[in-house]
């Protein structure tokens, strides 16, 4: 009965450009749920992604798909914390970077440092890209979240205020449907939703999602419209992700209960625009994370500063921008962040220790 349902809607996706229609709501939820629940045969959900991937996702295809996830996905409470800020999700492209040199990790610690808890979410090497995943950046700096549970997560979001969802752990039914990515050779659908996943169980949390094309962002505005997400911030940022680029004019969409506005920031008009630091090695980027994470200015302290002043802003740490960025080189200069970050790293070790 089940790939009978599916068949029906996978017609109604996969049946060309002339004939192909999108999906309801309620029909792109039961989809997806087919697919995680393997209830789909795997020539239907290739034949799925890769007809969904043609035709291009609706924003109310979208939204089904994120229903589907609230009801399989892991959810964090947000009622068991009492923050003074609302939790910060930074959604960066599942299958990582391979060309610049992220510092979402050093922004991660920077906010918590600052009293703003924040949760990011991903799994391993991915395809179609194969770029350095964050959980391994994570790694190469001493904190692994591999192994933890989602109560171990819910423990670190509220003791320090970092929290990584790693959904190979937490989340094997959507992390087996990674394989199809290689055999279809396109990223799918959940590639784009990945990067609008909220794991926590209402919409108070405050979302950033990284983008690379202009229409994708607008895809985005419409579906968290659907969703009832009052509150996010788009970022044109390096591979699709929440980083700023130093080499050019940021462009942030504010997405807010009254409308949605438009802020361009120029890192020149700061002091601090110049190339991006490129992606040499993992190696070599945890050596330059670590670097700029102890004070020392190193080759990605201008991106550090830079991203870690943004946020700080818009989370409502600092009134304005400038603040931002001479807060984040005084937490990083005066190793607040060090600090920070070899909590997290002992209280990771012993939680893990615990999991076993």
């Amino acid at each position: 009965m089940f790939k009978n349902d599916f068949l029906e809607l996978l017609k109604k996706v996969g049946s060309g450009s002339h004939t192909s229609k999108p999906l309801t709501r309620s029909e792109a939820k039961l989809a997806t749920k087919l697919m995680l629940l393997q209830e789909a045969t795997p020539a239907q959900i290739g034949a799925f992604m890769i007809a969904h991937r043609i035709k291009r996702p609706t924003a109310m295809e979208l939204a089904g798909m994120l229903d589907a996830y609230d009801e399989f996905s892991p959810q964090l409470n947000q009622n068991n914390f009492s923050f003074e800020y609302p939790i910060t999700i930074l959604g960066n492209p599942y299958d990582g970077r391979s060309r610049t040199a992220p510092v979402t990790p050093i922004t991660a610690l920077l906010l918590a440092t600052a009293g703003i808890p924040v949760i990011m979410h991903g799994g391993d090497y991915m395809p179609t890209k194969y770029g350095l995943p964050l959980v391994e950046i994570w790694q190469g700096l001493g904190v692994d979240f591999s192994s933890l549970s989602l109560e171990n997560i819910q423990d670190l979001l509220k003791k320090i205020r970092i929290g990584f969802i790693y959904t190979k752990k937490l989340f094997p039914i959507g992390n087996s449907l990674i394989p199809y990515r290689e055999q279809i050779g396109k990223r799918p659908p959940f590639a784009t939703l990945e990067l609008i996943w909220n794991p926590i169980s209402d919409n108070k949390a405050f979302q950033y999602t990284g983008f690379v094309h202009p229409p994708t962002e607008t895809l985005f505005r419409e579906v968290l419209k659907l969703r009832n997400v009052n509150y996010y911030t788009t970022i044109k940022g390096l591979e699709g992700s929440c980083d700023l680029s130093l080499s050019r004019t940021a462009i942030i969409g504010i997405g807010k209960p009254d409308g949605f506005e438009r802020l361009l920031v120029n890192p020149i008009h700061y002091g601090l625009g110049k190339s991006d630091p490129s992606l040499e090695s993992k190696s070599k980027l945890i050596e330059n994370l670590q670097d700029v994470i102890q004070g020392k200015n190193g080759e990605l302290m201008n991106s550090a500063i830079f991203n870690g002043g943004f946020y700080l802003w818009r989370c409502g740490i600092c009134d304005n921008l400038e603040k931002g960025l001479t807060t984040a080189e005084v937490m990083l200069t005066q190793g607040k962040v060090s600090e920070t970050l070899d909590h997290l790293s002992n209280l990771t070790r012993n939680l893990a220790g615990k999991s076993i």
